[in-house]
This record gives structure tokens, C-alpha cells and sequence, in this order.
């Protein structure tokens, strides 16, 4: 009992938190603050999704919420300005719509069930099966991965895909307008490094090898515990871009350069794609992973393995592919 107590309190003292830092967020001018305040918004939701034991979506949302958006954000400011357009004709229009959203959202939740409730919707469908006989079938202790790999593979594949096919998008849209000013005899803009800081730079090259190693801990912990492809590759693209704003983004093509990144991304979704392709080749469905090992459980965990190699090196990939654009993009 009074450990519940306890969580409820840190659950409504993160609730308190979340209302002051949007406050926060729509009332500053000034974007950096902005995006700083939206980073610390995606820890409080990681925290609160970690009160709730949904440990996966915790750190998926702290690699890529509070980590590379804010990279991403940050890179982008570099390339326009700081400060909100004094121009403010639509915020009351703005202003309207959240609070319209708002209050659809919490309508919303009158029908919500309890937390934990047993005849809650989710839980009258397939979650049972899921959690009392994925370990006789997969053979994998997290079930989350399980779900995700096994049961959902095709969901899966195709989330690597729209994420390929998102990081493509931005890479031609950059790149074209990137060849127009050249064309036009633009000289490009330095990107954003703050290497002329002594202790940043050499804090992030301690830093870095531990983040590169936490990544692979992820990706090769998951099928034990929270982890997996989409969160390695995520926490392994933020050690790439922390290296590049550091070091300069020439330092960091040097070693993985934009084209070793997009080889990278499409072999991620060949990878996954392929495992899919190779069951069906050995008479099973498309992504029954079962036929690939001497027993049912071996197979899976192969399949899971492979698939899994390929969510990490698309995401990563993708990602870094993502801020090369931004961080390297000139005039226009």
C-alpha cells in the first residue's frame, strides 16, 4: 500500500510537471528555450511511461522524444533563427484549435478503463494468448519483442519502411535544393559544431563509446528485456550526430559518410525484407521464422536476431541520414 502511494505521487508530481513545462513551451518566444523545454517534456512522458512498467516505450521515447528530435530541432535553428516571428495574427486561431483538441482528448477519457482493469478491450483479444504461450512458441522472455518480431513482423516491416521511405524523402528534398544553390553559386552554410568548447568536446569523446555501447546492449538485449532494434538504432544515430556537432559534420562523414548511411539504410529494410522472403523459400509463411533453425524456438530466435540487425541499421541509418540534410544544408 504504501508503495502504491508512493508511485502516485511521483505519477502526479510528473502530471504537474507536464502542465508547468507546456505552459512553458507556449508561452516563450524564444525557440532554443523552446526545444530545450520540449526535451525535458519527452524525459517527463518517458518517466511516466516508466511508472506504468511500459518499460519499451519509456526508452524509446527518451532515445528519440527527448534525444534526436531535439538534435534534429536544434540543427535546424542553427540554419534559421531563435526567436518566434513577432507576427501573431493566427495564434488566437492557434490558440482555439488546442483548446477545442484538449477537450475532445479529455472527454475521451470518461470511457477509459481503469489501469490494470482485467475487462479492459485490450485485454479480451489476443494479449492473453500473447503473454501465457509466446514463450512455449517464440522462446523469447520479453513478450514485447515477441509481439513486435514474431506475432506483428509484418506490422514491423512495414514501420521500417515508412521510416526508410521518410529519411529518402528528406534526403532528395535536401539534396535538391542543396544543388539549386550550388547551381546558383550560393556558398553553403558551416554547419552547427560548438568545437571551439574544450570540455564539451572532450566530455563527448568519453561519452561516445559508452553511448555506441549501450546501443548494441540494446539491440542485442532485447529479446531478454526493453531494448531492441528501433531504440539501438535511435541511441546509435544521437552518439553520430553528438560526434558531429562536436567534432564538425566533415569529421563525422569522414568516418560514416551520407552515402556509407543510405547503403546502410536500404540493406536494414533488404535484411528484414529478405528473412521474410527466405521463410517463404523454405515453405512457410512470410516471416514464420520458425523454419530457419533445427527446432521451432531456434528458428525464431534467428529470425528475430536477423530482423531485428536490419530495424537497427535502417533506423540508425535513417536517422543520421536525416541530420546530414539538415546539418549540411546551405543557403536557399
Amino acid at each position: 500500500m504504501e508503495n502504491l502511494l508512493f508511485l502516485d505521487i511521483i505519477g502526479v508530481t510528473i502530471l504537474v510537471l507536464l502542465v508547468i513545462v507546456a505552459t512553458g513551451i507556449i508561452l516563450t518566444r524564444n525557440l532554443f528555450a523552446a526545444v530545450m523545454l520540449l526535451g525535458i517534456f519527452s524525459l517527463l512522458i518517458a518517466a511516466s511511461f516508466f511508472l506504468l512498467d511500459a518499460a519499451d516505450v519509456a526508452l524509446t521515447e527518451a532515445a528519440v522524444g527527448a534525444g534526436i528530435s531535439t538534435v534534429l530541432m536544434l540543427s535546424t535553428l542553427a540554419l534559421t533563427t531563435d526567436r518566434e516571428s513577432e507576427n501573431s495574427s493566427d495564434r488566437p486561431l492557434a490558440g482555439i484549435a488546442i483548446i477545442f483538441t484538449g477537450l475532445i482528448l479529455l472527454y475521451a477519457t470518461l470511457d477509459k478503463p481503469a489501469l490494470g482493469d482485467p475487462e479492459a478491450p485490450v485485454h479480451g483479444h489476443v494479449s492473453e494468448r500473447y503473454l501465457n504461450e509466446s514463450m512455449e512458441e517464440v522462446g523469447v522472455p520479453n513478450f514485447v519483442t515477441a509481439i513486435l518480431a514474431s506475432y506483428r513482423g509484418v506490422d514491423t516491416l512495414g514501420e521500417v519502411a515508412v521510416v526508410f521511405t521518410a529519411a529518402t524523402g528528406v534526403a532528395l528534398l535536401l539534396g535538391g535544393r542543396r544543388r539549386k544553390s550550388a547551381a546558383a553559386g550560393k556558398k553553403p552554410r558551416k554547419a552547427i559544431t560548438i568545437k571551439h568548447h574544450m570540455v564539451p568536446r572532450v566530455v563527448s569523446k568519453l561519452l561516445i563509446p559508452f553511448i555506441m555501447l549501450f546501443a548494441l546492449y540494446v539491440q542485442f538485449h532485447g529479446d531478454f528485456g526493453p531494448g531492441g532494434g528501433f531504440q539501438a538504432g535511435a541511441i546509435f544515430a544521437s552518439a553520430v550526430m553528438l560526434y558531429a556537432i562536436m567534432q564538425g559534420d566533415e569529421m563525422a562523414k569522414a568516418v560514416l559518410s551520407a552515402r556509407v548511411m543510405k547503403i546502410l539504410m536500404s540493406a536494414g529494410l533488404l535484411l528484414y525484407a529478405g528473412v521474410g522472403f527466405a521463410t517463404l523459400f523454405l515453405g512457410a509463411n512470410f516471416l514464420d521464422y520458425a523454419v530457419l533453425g533445427a527446432t521451432p524456438v531456434a528458428g525464431q530466435h534467428l529470425g528475430i536476431l536477423l530482423i531485428e540487425a536490419g530495424v537497427g541499421m535502417t533506423v540508425a541509418a535513417a536517422l543520421v541520414t536525416i541530420f546530414y540534410g539538415f546539418s549540411g544544408r546551405g543557403n536557399e
